[in-house]
């Protein structure tokens, strides 16, 4: 089994704080940073560009885990990339062609992630798993934090598991939306191998992120 990884989604964050609240991530044992954004338009809701991404990367050594909620996605990718996105994850429903999209991310040397909604099928990606190193399954409609978790997306995870085994792949199986200590462990049993938190990892027990980081790796 793959190593269990913590990417904190900084939406939880205090926005007047981010550097100091991205320090506080690192320090509390966080494996990557992870950054939603969104667009108004493919979700209800907006959020930080690629300025904001560029001025925190010089507080943090941390992978910065990208998750691009835009549309149309292809044109931005360069943007993200350049400011200083590691890993950047996209939804086959924002491209026009998500083989050139995912070779665009690989030009650009970052690592591929693909996302899918809870609604959205595992044969969106099936035909192109040997090019992604990521694949996130949301386990609620993207858009919003604070969300309910849908159990129903474990099935997916589970699949996804017998996939990468059956053919020896490699890539990560990310999931985000809701997770918490209640849940943690079915998501991980199910075959997620990297954890996106946000509100558990900075609200809960009076903000201890270090304690919930290791809570959220069933440690």
């Amino acid at each position: 089994m793959k190593n269990i990884q913590i990417s904190p989604s900084i939406l939880s964050a205090d926005f007047s704080q981010l550097g100091s609240e991205i320090k506080r991530l690192e320090e509390g044992g966080a494996d990557m940073i992870h950054v939603d954004v969104m667009d108004g338009h493919f979700v209800p809701n907006l959020t930080i560009g690629p300025p904001v991404i560029k001025a925190l990367r010089k507080h943090c050594s941390l992978k910065f885990d990208v998750h691009l909620m835009i549309s149309p996605v292809h044109k931005y990718i360069d943007a993200y990339a350049d400011a200083g996105a590691d890993i950047i994850t996209i939804h086959p429903e924002a491209t026009d062609n998500l083989e050139d999209s995912i070779k665009k991310i690989r030009e650009k040397n970052k690592k591929v992630g693909v996302s899918l909604n809870p609604e959205s099928k595992i044969n969106l990606i099936l035909d192109l798993l040997d090019q992604i190193d990521l694949v996130l399954i949301m386990s609620v409609n993207p858009g919003f934090g604070g969300q309910k978790f849908m159990p129903e997306v474990l099935d997916k995870i589970k699949e996804l598991k017998k996939i990468r085994e059956k053919n020896k792949m490699a890539f990560d199986i990310e999931i985000d939306g809701g997770i918490n200590f209640d849940n943690c462990k079915s998501a991980i049993d199910a075959g997620a191998n990297i954890l996106v938190s946000g509100t558990t990892v900075f609200k809960s027990n009076d903000g201890d992120i270090k304690k919930n980081i290791n809570l959220l790796k069933l440690k």
